[in-house]
């Protein structure tokens, strides 16, 4: 039972070395959300043709066709949240990227008519109150960056939007054979619209597409193929927990690297962020993010 919750912890760390490598990279912000989904969906190609054989008979051009929009969100989000992450704190990027479990019940709700209850209201006007007092006090401090919050706020809400889509479409023979068409549309979309500053990148440069293929390995593979691999073993509600505390890892890791410090009010704010996302995954069960 213990290797069920390592794992689990493990993906969760594995999701959130993505805002340090981001950091980390000098390459242009609108360069690195395409280098990490076609350098991922490279990777993955092989495990597509095996999927695709398995599944030849069930697998037709209309479950290809519903994987554009998603792809289009999915693409959204990595530019915004690469844009928000190198704005603002670390943990506190992490954080506000994390909120998805209060925020994807009212997608879900709009999209494949899941009810949402009382709790879940209130669990989500906590969350926001917590994410308030951030915001309140980038707002007027001067320490922090008001905008890189709100990048990262809607960034949060594309990638609910991106997950409830998941859920819609959950009668794909493969999980598969969702994933990797949207991987491969979305990184051509962030493409065409990174295509002005392509000049920008130091194509020779190692460090740079190291960075980048840890992006590609580290959050969008390993991360991602870990968090789906609890579910089979624990509670939903549990892995959703774990994976919104990516923060935490997040913030140390940005402490010994970057040398940010969090503040007394980060704390108090992400206590109450935390509890509001408490109450929400615990009132309904959800859907944890499958890519950070």
């Amino acid at each position: 039972m213990a290797w069920r919750y390592f794992t689990l912890l493990f993906g969760v760390f594995a999701c959130s070395v993505s805002v340090i490598l981001i950091k980390a990279s000098e390459a242009h912000a609108m360069i690195i959300p395409p280098a990490r989904l076609l350098l991922a969906v490279v990777a993955l190609t092989p495990l597509f043709f095996l999927e695709l054989r398995r599944h030849r008979a069930t697998y037709t051009t209309a479950h290809l066709r519903r994987t554009t929009i998603p792809a289009l969100v999915l693409a959204l989000h990595f530019i915004s949240w690469t844009y928000g992450a190198r704005t603002t704190y670390s943990a506190q990027a992490t954080l506000i990227v994390n909120l998805v479990p209060i925020a994807i019940p009212f997608f879900l709700h709009s999209l494949v008519g899941e009810k949402i209850n009382r709790t879940e209201i209130i669990g989500t006007a906590i969350a926001i109150a917590g994410l308030l007092l951030l915001n309140a006090h980038d707002a007027f401090s001067g320490i922090g960056n008001l905008l890189g919050n709100l990048v990262c706020f809607g960034s949060m809400l594309l990638f609910a939007w991106y997950l409830a889509l998941g859920r819609a479409n959950r009668d794909f023979p493969s999980l598969w054979l969702y994933v990797i068409p949207v991987y491969f549309q979305a990184g051509l979309f962030s493409l065409l619209a990174a295509i002005p500053w392509l000049d920008t990148f130091a194509w020779s440069s190692f460090r740079e597409w190291s960075l980048l293929a840890g992006l590609a390995v580290i959050p969008t593979i390993i991360g991602h193929s870990l968090l789906n691999h609890s579910l089979r073993h624990v509670r939903g509600q549990v892995v959703s927990l774990c994976n919104s505390a990516q923060f935490v890892f997040a913030g140390l890791m940005a402490f010994f690297l970057f040398h940010e410090t969090p503040t007394a009010l980060f704390l108090t704010a992400a206590a109450i962020v935390c509890i509001g996302i408490a109450i929400v995954i615990l009132a309904t069960p959800s859907i944890p993010p499958r890519l950070r």
